[in-house]
This record gives structure tokens, sequence and C-alpha cells, in this order.
């Protein structure tokens, strides 16, 4: 149908499935859930989706669903829904037929969001606050629905595999995860034609691609790409919601980041050739609460539609649950709001073929009404689904609700970002706390949280730094936040960072500091890749990137954020540096067991354990020595060929790994009964800005005999080479 004869248009009764706009040869089919509406209207608008042509009530309801089919109506219709209902917050019910609401099925929107009264169900500033009633229209201000072409069959989803027989996918010990913000990773990238940089078209650019080859990261994490709205005291300080945690449309990829008028077919585009370079794609999605905010918030979708079934409302259903710290927090328990969150996922998958999701506030998915439950109807929905079987799931274990944090206690398939990785490591090298027993946990991939459940090491998602938080750099330049540029009077941002400055606060021209930083910026990578589990690096870390002590850069689209791609001596050898890490790990499954070690599987070639922890003097940790003041030494001698008997694996290298946190060098013998007799050869050293000795940082170094000795505030790597 064309925008001219909308205003002649009538419904047919339709189906209530699927929902959202369904096209078909002979017009489109419409279907929203709302189970306590009385009546809902489907609003056609011109071309531009300035001017209302007609409203159809949707007159067929099927199990709470709305439905009606449009003959002759075509991609391209611009659309949102009037709904009618009781008006009472006191009872949960928040229904507005003046505000035009958007299809939460929608693939596409038209038009520009823009902060207006009007956009409320109440009378801002009201006397009776959100108990108010407007009747102001919001359809001038608000975002509208457009339908698509609905794809007939599913993407073949990339299994990164060439041979046409079957394979498992990739275990997630093998995967090297690189976080970052579809605009920040290459909005200074010189590489990328000045209409890209900053789009999904820049994550496809041979300039971003060949960083990401060279460097060795074959997975690419990026922050929220569904369409958002930018908070309204954000827009008041000129200033926007850079990360994109406030979620409005599920189903559509964020156009800001688009250069082309088609955003999700750009960023489909932009995946074929992440996976065609062998890089996977995982995205960072919220289904935990929407920008829809508190009880005096905007009503833009969800609230209008149906506020009891889609939110969780407090005793006081006026008031809403909030789990998620943004003023609201989804009802992923109703069966329809799940409904839309495996719709949702399944569409990212089947037709953009995205290999995995990390879920933002991950515990608010996993509550059912009595609490957090790892067999909850979520998870059990991702379970049995075949559509997503094959898909990585990484959690956020923790909410701020009660009983939120849940580190350890998620399914067998899925990760979790181990947040005491992070703080443990970080205090281990900024800090001379007693934490040698805690390193060594996490070194070996945390199987205090997750052996219990016979999860294996890969289940931790080991990191350092996050989005959120300070950079490599910042945490070891910063003793403080600098969230000042917020405009929240640096009230905002964690206050712990387990971070050093090393005497002065940010940018220094003292060459010592400066080298001790990038010394201890070595340190911190050698901890992450040298890990059991399965490491992720914050995107620019590699480059030596700073947000000048902002650990809350929520709101900073600029230089600020971005990744500075300016060739800098510090940059490119910090990121030779991590290239080397990246590539040792790969090479050395030793490194990446998908079993725990515990010392229970012996050397084939010498009979030591799997794994042996040493002191000073190369002899067994002692308890006196596990809680060495100062800092600490430790080594971790791991046997290549120490492999459990139903273990088909090829053996790999015997390695030693040396660290030493204290302020003192230490003169580590290499001759001795708990030691793999041989030529122990050094491959890494965190106090040589490459890794190794030679200009070839892909040779062995000098064979270490005798004694090797460990700098104060370093990292040793050696290969037994028998």
């Amino acid at each position: 149908m064309s925008q001219s004869t909308a205003s002649q248009a009538s419904l047919h009764s339709g189906r209530h499935w699927p929902l959202g706009a369904t096209t078909y040869a002979s017009g489109v089919n419409f279907a929203v859930f709302s189970a306590h509406a009385t009546r809902v209207e489907l609003c056609l608008f011109d071309k531009d989706g300035q001017r209302e042509l007609q409203r159809l009530e949707l007159v067929n309801k099927s199990d709470d669903v709305w439905h009606g089919f449009l003959a002759d109506a075509k991609p391209g219709l611009i659309y949102g829904y009037r709904v009618h209902g009781p008006y009472d917050p006191t009872t949960g019910h928040r229904f507005n037929a003046n505000k035009l609401l958007l299809d939460p099925y929608a693939r596409s929107w038209q038009g520009k969001y823009t902060w207006h009264d009007a956009n409320f169900g109440h009378i801002r500033g009201h006397v009776d606050k959100d108990l108010s009633f407007d009747t102001r229209d919001s359809s001038p201000y608000v975002l509208k629905s457009r339908v698509v072409e609905t794809p007939r069959k599913p993407t073949k989803h990339w299994s990164g595999h060439k041979s046409e027989i079957p394979q498992p996918r990739e275990p997630m010990s093998d995967l090297t995860i690189y976080e970052g913000h579809v605009k920040g990773l290459t909005a200074s990238l010189s590489g990328v034609s000045a209409a890209n940089r900053g789009t999904y078209r820049g994550l496809s650019s041979k300039a971003f691609i060949s960083h990401l080859q060279n460097l060795g990261v074959n997975t690419l994490e990026l922050l929220p790409i569904h369409g958002f709205v930018d908070d309204e005291f954000l827009v008041e300080k000129e200033l926007v919601n850079y990360w994109g945690y406030q979620s409005l449309g599920f189903f559509l990829a964020e156009s800001r980041y688009a250069s082309s008028d088609n955003a999700t077919l750009e960023l489909k585009e932009a995946i074929a050739k992440l996976h065609k370079a062998d890089i996977k794609v995982l995205l960072d999605v919220v289904y935990n609460h929407t920008g829809e905010g508190n009880e005096m918030g905007p009503t833009l979708c969800y609230r209008g539609l149906d506020n009891m079934s889609y939110y969780r409302l407090a005793r006081n259903p006026r008031f809403y649950v909030n789990d998620s710290g943004t003023g609201n927090t989804l009802a992923a328990e109703h069966p329809r709001v799940m409904q839309m969150i495996i719709d949702s996922l399944r569409l990212w998958v089947n037709e953009l073929a995205v290999d995995g999701f990390r879920f933002d506030l991950a515990s608010i998915l996993g509550r059912e009404s009595y609490g957090f439950d790892r067999r909850a109807g979520f998870f059990d929905a991702i379970a049995q689904d075949p559509d997503l079987a094959e898909t990585y799931l990484i959690a956020e274990p923790w909410d701020i609700g009660p009983g939120g944090y849940q580190l350890g206690q998620y399914p067998g398939r899925w990760g979790e970002w181990n947040d005491q990785f992070r703080d443990t490591v970080r205090r281990f090298w900024n800090t001379d706390a007693d934490l040698l027993h805690e390193f060594s946990d996490r070194l070996l991939g945390s199987s205090s949280l997750f052996e219990w459940q016979k999860r294996p090491p890969a289940a931790s998602v080991n990191f350092i730094t996050a989005h959120d938080g300070f950079t490599l750099r910042d945490c070891v330049s910063y003793a403080y936040k600098h969230n000042e540029a917020n405009g929240e009077d640096n009230r905002d941002g964690h206050g712990t960072n387990h971070s050093n400055n090393h005497g002065v606060e940010g940018e220094s021209d003292d060459p010592q500091i400066t080298e001790l930083r990038l010394q201890q910026q070595r340190n911190l990578l050698c901890s992450l890749f040298l890990s059991q589990g399965t490491p992720m690096l914050l995107a620019g870390d590699e480059r030596n990137r700073t947000q000048k002590g902002n650990n809350n850069a929520y709101c900073q689209d600029n230089e600020l954020t971005w990744i500075n791609w300016h060739s800098q001596a510090q940059a490119n050898e910090l990121q030779a540096f991590t290239k080397r890490l990246i590539e040792f790990r790969k090479n050395q499954r030793v490194l990446r067991r998908p079993w725990y070690l515990h010392g229970k599987h012996l050397s084939a070639s010498t009979g030591l354990p799997d794994v042996s922890w040493l002191n000073i003097g190369a002899t067994q940790m002692s308890e006196a020595d596990w809680h060495s003041p100062g800092g600490g030494f430790v080594a971790l001698q791991l046997m290549g060929d120490a492999l459990p008997e139903s273990v088909t694996v090829e053996p790999s290298d015997s390695l030693l790994l040396l660290f030493n946190a204290g302020q003192n060098t230490v003169e580590f013998p290499l001759q001795s009964e708990h030691l793999a007799q041989g030529k122990w050869c050094v491959e890494i050293d965190s106090t040589v800005s490459t890794g190794v000795s030679e200009d070839n940082i892909s040779a062995k170094s000098v064979t270490a005999t005798g004694f090797v000795a460990i700098k104060e505030r370093s990292v040793i790597v050696l290969s037994l080479q028998i």
C-alpha cells in the first residue's frame, strides 16, 4: 500500500503470530502483546513520520495478542500503537492512548527522539506527580516504527569451519575477546574513510580487521548496539549515553553507528567480513531494563503497552523494582517478556550470524519470584533452543538487587565475568597486600568459584579492565577517579579501583615513573594471558589508552573514549608486547587446559605433577611462603605432558612462570628436585618492552642456566627444552 492510500486502509483479522510487523506478498500482519489493554489502535503515518494518516483498531485478540492484517501494505510503512486501558498507577496500570508507542518487535525506526513533556503519561511538575494524567499527543516527538521486509529463510549460522563435516564450536578457552565500542574502535582510525569512521562499516574496514589479526584477537565483543535513546539529564548537559545501556528496541541495530540508512544490514555485512577474517562477534545485550526509567519516566513503549506485564513492580505497584539501578527492571520471568528476549536472540543469531552474547546484569534474568535460580525459566529456555545451541553465553553475574551477586552460580554452559580475577590481580601488582594464595587460584581458572559445578576453567572470563572502570594505563597512573567531565561533581563511578599512581597522580614526565607504569601494565597483561580461563582485553589497552582518570566514561563520546591510533613509541611497544603474549598463549595448550590443575596428573617425561607452586628457593611453597609480606614471589611450573589418561591431546611445552610483585630482585635457582631438568629458555620478560631480548620477538631468548634473576615488579616466563 502506498502512503497516499493509507487513509482508505482497513484491517482484516490477521493472526497473532509472529509478533511484530510481518510482511507478505499481499500485505503486512501486525501483532502486539498486551494482557490488560481494553483497546489497541494501529496508527499509520506519512513517509516522514510527521503526519498521522489513520488509526485502525485491532479488534482481534488471541492469547493476549492483538492482531490485524493490512492488505497491500509494503515495507517502509511508518506506524505506531495507541493503547487504551486504565490509567491507575496505584494498581500498576499506566495506559495512556495519547502517547504513541513503539512496536517492541520493530526492526527499524523512523525519525529522531526529542525530549518533550508530552512524552510522559503524567503531567510533569503536577502536584500529584505520576498520578496525574497528561492528554497531549506525543507523536510529534517520539520515534516511530518502520515496516521492513521479513526474511523468509534464516541466514546459515557461521561456524568458522571451512570443512563441510560438522565441527563443534571452538572452546571458549581458545577465544581472545576484545571488548570495544562500535564508534570508539574506529572513530580516529586514519585507515578508514572519513564517512565510515565510527560506524559498522568501520568495523569491517581493512585497517581495523588487520589490527585485530595482527594482534591475534579472534573475538570482538561490541558494547550495546540495540536501539536506544539518550537520557534526558545527559541531553540537558550536552552529553550522550555513549555506552548505550538504555535499550528500547531489541530487534534493530542503533542507527547512529550507521553510515547508510539501513543500520541492521550494515552491521550484518560487517559481521560477515569479520567472519571471513576468522573473527567471531559477540554482542553485549541489555535485557534487564529499558530506557523508560522509573515511575517518573516517559511512556515510549513497554510502559504504555502493558506496564504490569513487562516490568517488575514493587509491593506498592505504583513503583518499580529497581534491581538494575536504572529505575526499572524487565520481568524476564513473564512468558511473553521471556519470549521477546529469546526471539531477539534468535534474530541476531539467525539473521546476522552473531556468535554469542554477553548479558548485562544477568542475575536479573535468572530471578524468579523468590530470587535468583540457576534453573530459572530463562536459563532453561536458552538451554533447549536449537537456534542458540552453538552460541557463546557470558553473564555479568550480578545486579544491585538482594542476593544479586552470583559469581560462579550460573549454568554449566555459561561463562561469567570474573571481577574477583580483576580485583585480585590489580591488588597483587598495585598494593603490598597478602594475596599470593588468592592470586594462585585466579591464575589457575578460579576453581574455588567454578569447579564445584564441574564447569571448566573457561567459565571464568578473566579481565583486568573493561569499559566500566579505569583503562589499563589509568590503573597504574591514578589513585583516584577523575570524573568531573561527566557533570556530576565526581560523585559517579566506583570509588574503589585497586589502582596505584606510583608517586604522581595522572600524567608524569618523570622517565622512571613512566617506565615503571609501562612495566606494571606489562605485568598485568602477563597475569591475564598466562592464566587458565577465557581472557578479555579492553580495546585500546594494548595501545596505552588513557581516559585521564575517568572511570565512568559512559557519557563521553569524544577522544577521551576513542582509541588513539596515532603512532606513539610507547603505544607501539605495548601493542607488540600484547601481541607476543596472545601469540604465546595460542601456541601453549598448557595455558588453556579444559580441566583444573591440582597436581593430580604426573608428567610422562619427568614424573612431576601437572602443577607445582615453588618459593624463592625453588622448593614447594610453605604456609609461611603463601603469606609473604610486601607483595611476594611465587613460581608456577606447568608440565605440558602431564595429562589425564582419558585425554588424547598433544602435549605442549612445559612452562615456568615467575611472578615477583616485591620490591627486590629474586635469584631463582633452576636446579631443584622440584623442577624439571633441561634447558630453561626465557620466552617473555616483562622488564623488556617487547617481551624478549632479541629484536625478533618471535625468537627464543637466551637460555637461562643456574639462576635466573627476576627483577622487582616483573614477570618472567621460561619454557623447557629437554
